[in-house]
């Protein structure tokens, strides 16, 4: 539990991964979920190529989040350690030594929806993901991720995500509650005897055939969005695309004449294939302004910045409401850290937690003997 901080001098609790998160972690306002600020231990090995800089230098190098005057101050209070020992500010790190870094940990917020439990047996828990929640800790999100959101509020693990749903993306979510269960429904899914069905809303009027796109999907780690590619029209080999084969079928199921729901079914299941699919098509998601088609006209977009606000995913209540009980203890203050660079503010720099959630739902997958699956959501009507 942290402990509340208003001189240097008090005495500071250290979290690591081991401190699961707990209900009172969080902080709800207007309709967004915010974690308190916490200490929290970063723990890393000095790889190859870093080996030979001065611990500021590297740290200055690799991690940019922060000022390079931070870093030096770190180093010097003990907050950047050295195999579990303070060192100097010219310290030259070795390879594989183990580095600690102590800080105030400040996560980006998401909306404050509900992780809607659909489904709970002995081995299998379904839930409804909200978009903008992450599904398990990554980068900067640890206790803001469906699986620490259920263990604060539901006590539920440990829990195995048994496929991906990107951040912003909601609907169906399967989670295992054993690793060897996880294993067998990855297993299947690998095997391809598995179908997934998604919805999207995407802009202009969907063919009414069903359409089935075959185009490699590469993915930039660096640039956070895909590309397709595929081959000559000459059926020349595709031996050199550097992208992985995917498949992804589309059937329109209703359109309004400026915008269309459509059943997305993806065979394989790369990095942001059904997006960058619809995109092809010339059909982006109506909102996903990552893969909004520079070519799709200002006509065809008519009635999005309208619709925005139906982005709201999972069909729950208000979100207001249904953090209004909670919403009486967010006054609460939160430790405020002499050498945080993000303190006072709850979320650190760069995220204002205001997020759309994509016109993308996630609503049934299937396997040999069993099926999952999840309502769709309010803007699926386009009435």
């Amino acid at each position: 539990m942290n402990t509340k901080r208003k001189r240097e001098d008090m005495e500071i609790v250290w979290q690591t991964p081991a401190n699961p998160p707990e209900r009172h972690d969080y902080i709800f306002r207007n309709g967004v979920r915010y974690v308190k600020p916490y200490y929290f231990e970063f723990i890393s090995h000095v790889k190859n190529r870093w080996a030979g800089k001065t611990i500021v230098d590297l740290f200055s190098d690799e991690f940019k989040g922060r000022p390079r005057d931070y870093y030096e101050s770190a180093v010097k209070s003990g907050r950047i350690q050295v195999d579990g020992r303070k060192v100097s500010v010219s310290y030259v790190v070795q390879s594989s030594q183990k580095i600690s870094h102590f800080l105030h940990r400040h996560e980006p917020p998401v909306m404050s929806w509900d992780v809607e439990i659909l489904c709970e047996e002995p081995d299998v828990l379904t839930v409804c993901k909200p978009a903008s929640v992450p599904v398990h800790p990554c980068g900067q999100y640890r206790k803001n991720t469906v699986v620490g959101i259920l263990q604060a509020e539901y006590g539920l693990a440990p829990l195995f995500p048994v496929h991906r749903l990107d951040r912003l993306v909601s609907g169906l979510l399967i989670l295992a509650r054993s690793a060897s269960r996880a294993d067998l429904f990855r297993q299947q899914i690998e095997s391809g005897v598995v179908q997934k069905r998604y919805i999207a809303r995407v802009i202009g009027v969907f063919p009414d055939k069903q359409q089935v796109v075959n185009a490699n999907v590469n993915y930039n780690a660096r640039e956070g969005r895909s590309t397709v590619e595929v081959g000559d029209n000459q059926g020349n080999s595709t031996a050199s695309l550097k992208g992985k084969a995917a498949c992804t079928k589309f059937t329109r199921i209703s359109t309004n004449g400026k915008q269309s729901i459509v059943l997305c079914e993806p065979v394989t299941g790369r990095t942001h294939q059904i997006r960058v699919h619809l995109q092809y098509t010339g059909h982006p998601i109506a909102n996903d302004v990552l893969y909004m088609s520079e070519f799709v006209s200002s006509r065809a977009a008519e009635g999005l910045s309208a619709d925005r606000a139906a982005a709201k995913s999972c069909s729950p209540p208000d979100p207001i409401s249904r953090t209004s009980d909670m919403e009486n203890d967010s006054n609460e203050d939160f430790s405020i850290d002499p050498m945080c660079t993000n303190c006072p503010n709850l979320a650190p720099k760069g995220y204002e937690g205001n997020e759309e959630g994509l016109w993308l739902h996630c609503v049934k997958y299937s396997g040999p003997d069993w099926i999952y699956e999840c309502p769709h959501p309010d803007w699926a009507s386009l009435s």
